[in-house]
């Protein structure tokens, strides 16, 4: 009976462990999006295009 409480104990442990980080990330989501999309507007690129120098690549 001590063994199986001792999973049960564990099994809420992780639970609980998987809600905060789930939780964690529902909640700060919106500032992360927020960052990427700021960094990525700061992205300036004089060419529209990409040159491949093809004796580069082997």
């Amino acid at each position: 009976m001590k063994a199986a409480t001792g999973e049960l104990n564990l099994t809420v442990i992780t639970l609980i462990a998987i809600a905060a980080i789930i939780g964690f990330f529902w909640i700060m989501w919106p500032n992360i999006q927020n960052a990427i999309n700021k960094q990525w507007d700061n992205v300036s690129s004089d060419y529209n295009y990409i040159v491949v120098d093809q004796n580069y690549i082997k």
